[in-house]
């Protein structure tokens, strides 16, 4: 019996760039796999930063002087700078839109709409620092927000939102720290 070196040869070579693909393939859904999870983890440890006494602090505090309209006495910024992080962390893609989304999406809208409602507190801290890019990743994770909220079909006609965002900063303002 004559062996057919140029077939098996042909058959080796199939078989290792099968097997390399494969490879490849596995590699890339566990690279994936991952990502993820290490996303859902830095989302729930923001989270549970976000619940925390001192940040609860932070948010009545901020929602307090929001709603009462003292925009001058407006000096802990902590919760902006917190979404600020997330909004750059997903922005290069280190934290999933839809988690972000599903964690925080309520209270992003919320205080984005009140920092922009009635008085634009971005631009004028933006003028007041000349600096334009001040809270720039919190407006990209707001657009992001909205962009996902209409893709679920959220409530999008400004009456329903405005009330909605009113009374989620009601609610703020009279958070309790844990």
């Amino acid at each position: 019996m004559a062996v057919d070196w140029f077939s098996l040869a042909i058959w080796s070579l199939v078989g290792t760039w099968l097997l390399v693909v494969g490879t490849l393939l596995l590699m890339y859904w566990q690279t994936r796999t991952s990502q993820h999870l290490n996303s859902a983890n830095a989302v729930m440890e923001l989270r549970e930063r976000f619940d925390s006494g001192r940040m609860r602090a932070a948010r009545r505090h901020m929602a307090d002087k929001l709603i009462h309209g003292n925009h001058q006495d407006l000096a802990n910024l902590e919760v902006l700078t917190f979404f600020e992080l997330v909004g750059t962390l997903t922005h290069r893609r280190v934290l999933d839109d839809d988690l972000v989304w599903e964690a925080f999406g309520t209270w992003i809208e919320a205080y984005y709409y009140a920092m922009r409602h009635p008085v634009d507190l971005i631009a004028q801290l933006r003028v007041d620092f000349a600096d334009p890019l001040i809270f720039h990743e919190l407006e990209w994770l707001h657009d992001k927000i909205a962009a996902i909220d209409a893709k679920e079909g959220g409530p999008h006609v400004a009456p329903e939102t405005i009330g909605l965002n009113r009374r989620i900063m009601e609610r703020e303002a009279q958070l309790e720290s844990v």
